[in-house]
Formats: C-alpha cells, sequence, structure tokens
C-alpha cells in the first residue's frame, strides 16, 4: 500500500509524463552529431524493428527483432559498406530479439525458449526449420525478450528481466543473468538483481562480464539511474528490487535489504535513457583512444517530461572497476521529437561500428577517416 500511494502521487505530479512521437519519414544522417573525424551512412534499411546484432563466420549479418517475430540475414557482398542481400530467415516467433552465432549455427531467443537454425549461413534462401534447444525460461512476456550471447567460456549467456516493473519473486530466475551450455542442459545464474539487461558483453583483456540494466520506472524524471554493471565473479547481486543505482533505497522492498549488500554500478548513465545492447571496441579502425572502450545503444525514455537518450555513448573502464562516459552519437532526438532509437552495437570486421534502429528499421555504420 506504501509504494501504490507513492505512485499514484507521483503519477498526478507528473501528469506532463509524454512519449516522444517519432518523426515521419527516414532520419536525415545530417542531425547526427559525431566526434571529429567519424562520419556515419546507412548499411541498411528496410530492417524491420532491427534489434539485437551478431555477425556469422561468412559475413552474414544476423538481426533479431522484438515486435516482428522475424530474423534478418544481411549481405554486403561487393564490400561497398551497404547491405546489398536480405533474407528473412525466421517468421512467427515469440519476440526473437536476441541472436547469437556458433559453429556455424544461430542461436535465437523467442521469450521462453532458445531455438537454433543450423548450418544457417548455407540456407539463407531456404532457411531451415528451429531447433529447440531448451523451452524452460519464464513465459513472461513483460521484459521477456532477450538479448544473448555465447561468453569465452562457450556458454551461452541468457538474462530473465523481472516480469514487472518493480517486484519480489520466489523463483530466482528472474531478475537474472544465466547461463548454459549450447546444447541447452545445466542451466546456471551467474547474476542476481539485474532487473532488464538487453545487452552484455566480455572485456577483452580481463574476460569480465560487463552489462547494461534498465532501471525501474515511476520514481519520478530524475531517478534512478539506468546502470553500466560488471560481474566481478558469479553470484553477485546488483540490488533489484531493493536497491536502484548503488544508494536508491527501493520504497516498497529497501526496508528488507540495504544497498550496502550489492555491487554499485560501475557506471551510471542517466535516469530512464533505457541501455540496450553494448559491445567492447575490438577494431582497429578507431583512434587508440576508442580501444576496448564499450560503446552503448540508448534507446530513449519513454515516461519523462524531457526525453533523454536515444544515442550511443561510450564507457572507458577505469582501474578501480568504474567507468567514465561520454556522449558519441546523438541526434535521432529533437525536443520531444524522435527520428530512431538506438537498439544495438556492433563492431564490424573491417573495425566500423554498425547501429541498429527499431524504429527507422534502419542499421547504420560509423567509420573513422574513411
Amino acid at each position: 500500500m506504501r509504494f501504490a500511494a507513492y505512485a499514484a502521487l507521483w503519477v498526478v505530479v507528473n501528469a506532463s509524463v509524454c512519449v516522444p512521437r517519432i518523426r515521419g519519414g527516414d532520419p536525415r544522417l545530417q542531425e547526427i552529431t559525431l566526434p571529429p573525424g567519424f562520419r556515419i551512412s546507412v548499411f541498411a534499411e528496410g530492417v524491420a524493428n532491427a534489434r539485437a546484432m551478431c555477425w556469422g563466420t561468412r559475413g552474414t549479418l544476423f538481426v533479431g527483432s522484438r515486435s516482428e517475430g522475424v530474423v534478418h540475414a544481411l549481405l554486403d557482398t561487393n564490400a561497398d559498406g551497404q547491405a546489398d542481400a536480405h533474407h528473412i530467415v525466421a517468421r512467427g516467433l515469440n519476440m526473437p530479439a536476441g541472436v547469437a552465432f556458433r559453429d556455424g549455427d544461430l542461436y535465437v531467443s523467442a521469450v521462453d525458449r532458445i531455438l537454433r537454425l543450423d548450418s544457417i549461413e548455407y540456407r539463407l534462401e531456404n532457411p531451415p526449420q528451429p531447433v529447440v534447444v531448451c523451452d524452460d525460461y519464464p513465459k513472461d512476456e513483460h521484459h521477456g525478450w532477450k538479448f544473448i550471447a555465447f561468453g569465452p567460456d562457450g556458454r551461452l549467456y541468457v538474462p530473465v528481466g523481472a516480469p514487472c516493473n518493480n517486484c519480489l519473486k520466489e523463483d530466482s530466475i528472474y531478475a537474472s543473468i544465466t547461463s548454459l551450455d549450447p546444447d541447452g542442459h545445466d542451466r546456471r545464474i551467474v547474476a542476481h538483481g539485474v532487473r532488464n539487461t538487453v545487452g552484455f558483453d566480455w572485456h577483452p583483456v580481463t574476460g569480465e562480464l560487463w552489462f547494461t540494466d534498465n532501471g525501474r520506472d515511476w520514481l519520478g524524471d530524475d531517478s534512478p539511474d539506468c546502470e553500466l554493471n560488471r560481474l566481478d565473479h558469479p553470484g553477485q547481486h546488483f540490488g533489484y528490487p531493493f536497491c536502484h543505482a548503488g544508494t536508491i533505497s527501493d520504497p516498497e522492498f529497501g526496508q528488507e535489504r540495504p544497498c550496502t549488500d550489492f555491487e554499485p554500478p560501475a557506471a551510471k548513465l542517466g535516469p530512464h535513457v533505457a541501455p540496450l545492447g553494448m559491445r567492447f571496441y575490438s577494431g582497429e579502425m578507431f583512434p587508440v583512444k576508442y580501444r576496448h572502450a564499450i560503446f552503448i545503444a540508448e534507446h530513449g525514455s519513454w515516461n519523462r517530461s524531457t526525453p533523454i537518450g536515444y544515442r550511443v555513448v561510450a564507457a572507458f573502464p577505469q582501474a578501480d572497476g568504474t567507468a567514465a562516459t561520454e556522449v558519441f552519437a546523438s541526434g535521432w532526438l529533437s525536443g520531444t521529437r524522435a527520428s530512431g532509437r538506438p537498439a544495438d552495437v556492433l563492431v564490424a570486421p573491417d573495425g566500423a561500428l554498425l547501429i541498429s534502429d527499431d524504429a527507422s528499421g534502419r542499421i547504420y555504420r560509423v567509420t573513422y577517416g574513411e
């Protein structure tokens, strides 16, 4: 009851909360601001609801979707920096946002299950029926879409978001990051207290897992910050639903456990910016400053009176385990009008950075010095 009253009061006080309108037509590239020496172009368009991305070994870019139920496959056959072949390799799936590639096969998340498309790069025009790897994840669709990736240990990492804005479930699988063998067995919980991560990657040198986390809603315009986190060892707890952004005790559950019980974020990214995909920069095209930096796609706020996010930021890991951040690419938001929503980032084999935009259906390509 305490929380219900608090939430109701917040809604009344913040009645001006709005969702930015997506502008009609295509986003204009000249509106996108980048550091000196960088340029942005369109790698592909018509990629409906483009979400998470991964590379195949034969140069295929696979792209998941959330609302479309399809998985895209893109090819740049003449290496001119633009995709010239577009295949749909899966249809009718339940929010197949996440894709991961291993040993010639494409793994796809679909809320309660992980699917596999075997030898997919040889079958783009006639894709196989998906094989069920496992089907025992929760069926909740609230925060049920999943970013997935294979770790350096060869295991598939799969998050399970909280099935709500803010709640405490008895089943420890909720608000976690899990890992399992590629055959779907031996599932383990790697991290607890993770409300909804839609992007993670491993440090190229230390092998540590870093991940974004979306902060809870309805605590006001400026609280709490979304997070960038670092996992030192399996089993760590990152606070949800007891504590948010390292220092904010939850009005409903905070009395049960103090913030000092949990891991603090490596960086606070801003309230409601909705950080999704993130990748360490592993290429050689960008200046040395960005070597092993983290690029983060901020999808943008939906319940804030003044929208923020709708950009890509760079985070620079520090020796003490924290990260310093700065804006890398912006311009998808003008006032309360948005022309796009960055959803994922991915380093291309040539060192360029790809950015998926699930609002415009585009994949952008950011290069340096070309």
